[in-house]
């Protein structure tokens, strides 16, 4: 039995008891294919690591599983708490509690932080309350009346986290959650992403800063040309300088 057949046999075992899983996971733009037969699986309230060197398949990996493209544009299944949502729109994920939490963090123009988290439940079901997220994310009580455009990068990245916990959440997606950010502020998300861990929420985040998102993480997986090449602990990880350095480069 080769390699991969053995990855693929015991990722579709894992599927079966797991809280989220993505099975044989395709995702392609026009005849490129980005994301090749990606597998995984997680426990309720982990958070993964999807690593990986640029053009590794990481956002399209997030787009996949969000169902954020277009059905054409992917194939393979996923499955949350039971829900399976291959074949289905995004709104039908969103539904099924999966909020992506893009790059570039999508702040309403024009409206105040918390017309931004009023607006993120018009159509969904409440998950956390106001008052939750703003114990959570004390700077956005502080700034609740300002226009959500005019904040910080960093209070905009927990402004879009917030919006994503004002409703029904049960995997949040994270694509580059610490870009831009200072230290002291990547501390007070991380710090954030842990109580949302805490409270059962499952994470997957991409981020370039692998160190800091594998020291948050529980597992990691690692995308090398649109494959896995690596799928276990986060400690093991940040304890194989081998495998460090052929797959992330550092």
């Amino acid at each position: 039995m080769s390699v991969k057949t053995a990855q693929r046999r015991d990722a579709a075992q894992a599927a079966q008891t797991s809280y989220f899983s993505c099975r044989d996971l395709n995702a392609y733009y026009g005849d490129s294919y980005v994301v090749q037969n990606v597998s995984f699986s997680l426990n309720k309230g982990e958070i993964l690591a999807l690593l990986g060197r640029n053009g590794a398949g990481k956002t399209s990996t997030l787009r996949a599983i969000a169902r954020a493209s277009t059905p054409e544009l992917h194939s393979g299944e996923v499955v949350l708490d039971g829900v399976k949502l291959q074949g289905k729109p995004n709104y039908v994920a969103a539904q099924a509690g999966i909020q992506l939490v893009q790059e570039d963090r999508r702040i309403i123009p024009g409206v105040t932080v918390e017309q931004n988290l009023q607006l993120s439940i018009i159509s969904g079901s409440i998950g956390w309350s106001f008052e939750q997220i703003y114990e959570l994310f004390p700077r956005l009580a502080e700034r609740r009346n300002q226009e959500g455009v005019t904040l910080s990068g960093g209070e905009q990245q927990m402004l879009a986290i917030a919006r994503a916990l004002a409703r029904d959440l049960k995997l949040l997606l994270l694509d580059e959650p610490y870009e831009g950010l200072a230290p002291v502020v990547r501390h007070d998300i991380a710090k954030a992403l842990r109580e949302v861990r805490a409270a059962g929420i499952t994470s997957i985040i991409v981020e370039q800063n692998a160190v800091a998102a594998l020291e948050l993480s529980d597992r990691a997986v690692i995308l090398d040309t649109g494959e896995v090449a690596f799928d276990g602990s986060a400690r093991e990880v940040l304890d194989n300088e081998d495998l460090r350095h052929r797959f992330l480069a550092i």
